[in-house]
């Protein structure tokens, strides 16, 4: 019989050959590959804060490194700067934000949600209780098991679109419910009956009088029946431009049955959503999710922390900073910039008129936190936009917006790597 300490002396021998290694999740011998630097990334970190108390104030986004679209399951009500808190229990839709604050809010949101039931409709009646057990939440994929409707929920990002993946219960009730939210929306179930179309107005200030985020979402099959409501009052007919417009289509599925939704989005125009929607091409979930995993493993940082658990935690707190600041084009119109920083600091929305494609409005949204934590980063052509940083529409400090743009002035502009 071999003694305890034996043993161990034993199994160290065994794994000498290996060399000396960082600790690593999930490790079994000496033989396993290093995981991945993305798999050590968890982005539920920072969430556990609320209006109370400031813990983070980070949300779960799904992106890609300087991406223009980040996309959250949403536990808070519609409107609510905390989007998703830790301790909530329920889960309202997988929505798309723009959001650098809860403090300064969101703009250009909607979401998706899918359901079991021809009345889970409106935000309160199709919210889904669910367990972080459930969740997988990394920056390139996002998973959870919507327990009241019994359906598992998936996305992986692209820079402007997002694929996601519904596993469906057996039921003649399956659909997923697209919400515009209010303030002004539109919603459209096109002929083909596999693509809704639509714009959201909905924001928390400065953005120019004309804003509009057209999204567009397709799906893999066509749609059996749907209904369209503004807000909980249906409507007849295909389309509804109204105060808050969603819709819910529908779907007979057998058990394990997966339907596809494909989504993207705009500031400029329906057609230009149309065109982001092309980043996905005919790729399939998995495949999107592989490119997406691999472009955070590009962009990891190169300190190694010295146990696996260490390197966790600071994986997990320097991610936030890569998709935070963003500064996109779109592929075939002029520039359209969004430009957030991390959660304590200022942000810049610049829309672009579609006939001269110069910028039609320069807002900056300002927080009174620390200005020195972050400073965004703009590529070249855009650095004169730092100038005009000289007030904050949201009633905060206007001294806030003019140390950003000191500090700013002192930075050098780059592209980032």
């Amino acid at each position: 019989m071999i003694k305890p300490l034996s043993f161990l002396l034993l199994a160290a021998a065994l794994c000498g050959s290996c060399g000396s290694r960082t600790e690593r999740p999930a490790a079994t011998s000496c033989d396993d590959p290093q995981p991945r630097p993305s798999e050590y990334v968890s982005t539920l970190v920072g969430t556990q804060s609320e209006y109370l108390l400031s813990a983070g104030n980070t949300y779960p986004a799904v992106a890609l490194p300087w991406g223009m679209n980040f996309w959250t399951p949403q536990t808070g009500k519609m409107g609510d700067g905390w989007a998703y808190t830790y301790g909530a229990h329920t889960i309202r839709g997988l929505k798309q934000t723009h959001q650098p604050s809860p403090w300064i809010n969101d703009y250009g949101q909607f979401s998706i949600m899918p359901v079991r039931g021809r009345d889970k409709v409106d935000e309160n009646a199709r919210q889904s209780w669910f367990s972080h057990q459930s969740e997988e939440a990394r920056p390139y994929y996002y998973a959870v098991y919507l327990a009241d409707h019994d359906i598992k929920a998936e996305i992986a990002p692209t820079e402007r679109a997002a694929i996601m993946r519904f596993t469906f219960p057996e039921s003649d009730e399956s659909g997923v419910v697209i919400d515009a939210f209010d303030r002004g929306s539109y919603i459209k179930v096109m002929p083909d009956k596999r693509t809704v179309v639509g714009y959201t107005t909905r924001n928390s200030g400065g953005v120019p009088d004309n804003f509009k985020n057209w999204f567009v979402v397709r799906f893999d099959r066509k749609i059996r029946d749907f209904q369209i409501y503004d807000g909980t009052k249906p409507v007849g007919g295909e389309q509804l431009v109204g105060a808050h417009a969603l819709v819910r289509v529908g779907f007979e599925t057998q058990r394990g049955e997966q339907v596809t939704a494909r989504a993207a989005s705009s500031f400029i125009s329906q057609m230009q959503a149309v065109q982001n929607l092309g980043e996905l091409g005919k790729d399939d979930f998995e495949t999107v999710k592989a490119h997406a995993q691999e472009r955070w493993d590009a962009s990891r940082s190169q300190a190694e922390p010295r146990t696996s658990t260490a390197h966790s935690i600071r994986a997990s707190t320097v991610r936030p900073y890569f998709p935070a600041s963003s500064t996109k084009s779109t592929k075939t119109a002029a520039p359209s910039i969004t430009a957030p920083t991390t959660v304590r600091s200022c942000r810049v929305i610049c829309t672009p008129t579609r006939d001269s494609g110069t910028p039609s409005a320069v807002c900056f949204r300002c927080s009174i936190w620390s200005i020195r934590r972050s400073t965004p980063r703009f590529r070249p052509g855009w650095q004169t936009l730092i100038a005009k940083a000289d007030s904050c529409p949201n009633g905060h400090r206007p001294d806030t917006a003019d140390a950003w743009s000191e500090t700013t002035r002192r930075r050098s502009f780059r592209t980032p790597s």
